[in-house]
């Protein structure tokens, strides 16, 4: 290797090595609070925020259970989970998803898979649709609850004469119908103040979720667009820089404008989703601190807790509100999520956060379970089977660009005779160039079409296996989770991820840069950094996860064997039209 080679590895090991610092200082949690006489409360009441718009009420949460009081839980169990109701809030307490383990045991590890389910609000201060306010609201917080046909009944009197009631009804596709009727029969106008109605509580699966502070915390949608997200980063202070750009931390996200068709609180695979009938006035979300996962957890867990807003209002004398509210607790299954979106016209299924390129990232997932499907084998080969697709769909494209860059590498003399003739006369250079490349039938952005038709099937297959549930804990080779990196083991003393794949991926991009050659005309050394660029991939890539190591790899490879294939191939006779500015020792004969 050359010195610019060796300029260029040290340069990108240096980033790989802060890059990873960096990283692991932004996953970290939060440090352990103090102690306080009344630990619950101190967790769980934020500080406000003043610089927070005020044009709509927003109630301050308010958590004051009266805990002294005995605790009663009914479970109702389906094919789907297992859902817990408390009555204390009167709500869904937490649902274990049966079909989903909680944790993908890790090979480097030697870990044993354990019998537990995948729970959506575990540990969370509120149970789901906890209706929160200010204590002439909600009392002590207690409700008498009662099991009935398909779910589960809560219900509360007010000394003022207010009578909540609360049903929930689960049904199949992971939903669960809940209505709230708010009654009064005092016999005088009841003035209520304004509400937040909890959705749930963004929680990390366990203790190696580590993409939790990456993918965890809430959004919302007008049903329409793309939703508004506000991740965990937005309001913990141990996430206030990443590199060099500071982070101010948040106490509260507000979004919405009385359009608020759904909200949501995530991890990179389970959501709670909550649908109301008609558009909530707000989603307001903030941090909340959950119990330790385990009891030598240094760090404690924070989640982020969102609730539907509804402004205040009278209820008139011996009257009522009712609203519906439709539930999705469950994981992130595009399909199942494209149905509830069409059955309630609200594409829900924004919720998997798909983006710009959400064309291609829907149609390479639908494609992947079609595959999976109808072959009946693992993830993993299916992504293999969908590059080799993808690649052969591009070779007419891919092959025609390599040829048009043989025909620029043979022109490289003429090349060179132009830029000495006019290299006091710039424009008549580029104006003879072009005339050169045109009259050879080769195209300067020949190089670069391919790499860009393919960059947005990139993005969406990077955006699809980020989110894709289907590849949580599906095996491939020596891979046991394709959602993430396919560490082997723990490099001694640097506690540094031996991850193979993105190794791999980076070997192949290296080779495939040093098949290709270099613009006519391109300086030397940028040429060389050029061939080392590869290398900054390796270092952004190789904590992702292994399916699109895999998807990158063979696609590298494959680039490989086409570019070799259409390299052994001359070009035709004619296919370079000599110029008589060449000097006659280097003319064709």
């Amino acid at each position: 290797m050359d010195r610019t080679g060796i300029i260029v590895v040290s340069i990108c090991a240096i980033l790989f090595g802060v890059w990873f610092i960096e990283m692991q200082k932004y996953q970290s949690h939060l440090p352990p609070p103090q102690r306080a006489t009344n630990p619950v409360a101190v967790a769980q009441t934020p500080a406000t925020n003043p610089s927070a718009p005020t044009s709509t009420p927003v109630a301050t949460p308010w958590f004051g259970l009266a805990t002294n009081a005995p605790e009663k839980l009914i479970t109702v169990t389906n094919a789907d989970a297992l859902y817990t109701f408390t009555s204390r809030g009167g709500g869904l307490q937490s649902v274990e998803l049966s079909k989903y383990p909680d944790t993908i045991p890790l090979r480097w590890k030697k870990e044993m898979a354990t019998n537990g389910f995948a729970t959506l609000n575990t540990g969370a201060p509120a149970p789901v649709l906890a209706i929160v306010g200010d204590a002439s609201l909600v009392g002590d917080g207690n409700f008498s609850l009662m099991k009935i046909s398909d779910g589960v009944r809560a219900e509360k009197m007010l000394p003022d004469g207010l009578r909540l009631v609360k049903e929930f009804h689960v049904s199949s596709n992971y939903l669960v119908y809940a209505s709230v009727s708010l009654t009064n029969g005092s016999g005088l106008p009841l003035a209520l103040p304004a509400q937040q109605w909890i959705i749930g509580t963004a929680t990390p699966m366990g203790l190696d979720d580590s993409t939790y502070s990456v993918y965890g915390g809430a959004l919302w949608s007008d049903g329409t667009n793309s939703p508004q997200d506000c991740l965990v980063s937005y309001f913990s202070p141990s996430m206030t820089t990443f590199f060099v750009f500071p982070r101010t931390p948040k106490t509260i996200y507000q979004g919405g404008a009385g359009n608020v068709a759904w909200a949501a609180v995530h991890n990179q695979f389970f959501t709670l989703l909550a649908m109301p009938e008609q558009p909530a006035q707000q989603m307001v979300a903030l941090a909340v601190r959950l119990p330790l996962l385990a009891t030598n957890q240094t760090t404690v867990p924070e989640g982020v807790q969102a609730a539907l807003v509804y402004p205040a209002q009278t209820i008139a004398a011996n009257s009522s509100l009712e609203r519906q509210i439709t539930f999705y607790a469950g994981p992130k299954e595009y399909r199942t999520l494209a149905l509830i979106g069409e059955q309630f016209k609200n594409n829900a299924d924004l919720v998997m956060q798909f983006g710009f390129f959400g064309f291609f990232a829907k149609g390479l997932l639908l494609a992947m379970n079609w595959l999976h499907d109808m072959t009946k084998i693992g993830y993993g080969w299916v992504i293999v089977m969908i590059t080799v697709i993808i690649k052969l769909l591009f070779w007419p494209l891919t092959a025609a660009s390599t040829r048009s860059m043989k025909r620029m590498q043979a022109l490289a003399p003429e090349l060179k005779v132009l830029k000495e003739k006019y290299k006091d006369d710039q424009q008549k250079f580029v104006q003879k160039q072009m005339e050169l490349w045109k009259k050879n039938k080769v195209s300067p952005m020949s190089g670069c079409l391919p790499m860009v038709i393919q960059t947005p099937i990139f993005i969406g297959f990077y955006t699809m296996i980020r989110s894709a549930i289907e590849l949580r804990g599906a095996h491939f080779l020596w891979v046991a989770d394709l959602s993430k990196p396919d560490t082997l083991f723990m490099i001694p003393g640097l506690d540094f991820p031996f991850n193979l794949l993105p190794l791999l991926m980076g070997a192949s991009m290296l080779w495939q840069s040093h098949l290709t050659p270099p613009a006519p005309g391109m300086d030397p050394a940028q040429a060389k950094i050029m061939r080392y660029m590869p290398l900054m991939f390796l270092v952004f890539l190789y904590n992702f996860s292994a399916g699109l190591a895999l998807y990158w790899t063979v696609s590298n490879l494959l680039t490989i064997v086409q570019t070799k294939l259409t390299k052994s191939r001359p070009l035709a006779a004619a296919a370079v039209v000599v110029s008589p500015l060449t000097p006659l020792s280097k003319k064709k004969k």
